[in-house]
C-alpha cells in the first residue's frame, strides 16, 4: 500500500473530515450559545464534557449516513490517527492555565490547540486544507485574545463557525479527488528485514 493509497482511505471513510467537523461545530455552537445564554463555566464545560464524545458521534453519524465509521483493522493509518486523536485531550492542561489566568481566553486558547491539533491532519488525511483550517483556528485564537479580550463567547462563534464551513469543504475535497499525490510506498512488515 503506497501513503496516497492510505491517504485515500481515510479521506474515503471519513470523508474528508465532513461527519467529524459537523459534530464538532455542533459541540462549539451550542457552548458559545451556552456561554451567550447561561454562564462562562457552564460553556466551559459543555464544551469539555461534550468534546469527549465527538468520536463516538462522529461514528453514529457516518453509520447514519450508511458509510463506514472506522478505519479496517491493520490500516496503517490506524496508529498515527490514534496518536493525533491524543494532541488535543492532552494540550487542555494549557488551555486550562491560560483561563485561569484570564476566563475570556478560554475559547481562544483552544482554538489555538485544536488548530495544533489539525496540523497532522494534513498527512493523515492528504489534504492541504486541514493546513488552513488549522491557521485560521490558530490566528483567529491569537487575534480574539489579543484585541478582544472582554467578549467571552465571540471564540466559540468563530470556532464553530469556522467547523461548520469546513466540514464542507473538506466533503467537497474529499469527493472531488483533486488532491495532492505522495506515491510512496508503505513497507510490508513482511519484506521487512532486522539487521
Amino acid at each position: 500500500m503506497t501513503i496516497t493509497d492510505a491517504q485515500r482511505d481515510v479521506r474515503t471513510v471519513f470523508l474528508g473530515g465532513f461527519a467529524g467537523h459537523l459534530v464538532s461545530s455542533g459541540i462549539w455552537f451550542l457552548s458559545a450559545a451556552t456561554a451567550a445564554w447561561r454562564s462562562p463555566i457552564a460553556a466551559m464545560e459543555v464544551l469539555v464534557i461534550a468534546g469527549i464524545f465527538i468520536f463516538p458521534i462522529t461514528q453514529l453519524l457516518l453509520r447514519l449516513m450508511a458509510r463506514p465509521s472506522s478505519l479496517p483493522k491493520g490500516h496503517p493509518m490506524n496508529a498515527l490517527a490514534m496518536q493525533v486523536a491524543f494532541v488535543l485531550p492532552l494540550s487542555l492542561p494549557l488551555v486550562f492555565a491560560a483561563t485561569a489566568y484570564r476566563q475570556n481566553w478560554f475559547y481562544p486558547a483552544f482554538m489555538i490547540a485544536l488548530g495544533a491539533h489539525y496540523l497532522p491532519f494534513i498527512f493523515l488525511y492528504g489534504m492541504w486544507q486541514f493546513g488552513l483550517l488549522a491557521a485560521l483556528l490558530m490566528g483567529s485564537g491569537m487575534a480574539i485574545g489579543l484585541y478582544f479580550p472582554s467578549s467571552f463567547s465571540l471564540g466559540g462563534w468563530t470556532a464553530a463557525l469556522t467547523l461548520f464551513v469546513f466540514a464542507f469543504v473538506g466533503r467537497s475535497a474529499a469527493l472531488s479527488g483533486k488532491l495532492s499525490r505522495l506515491p510512496v510506498a508503505i513497507p510490508s512488515p513482511e519484506k521487512q528485514t532486522v539487521r
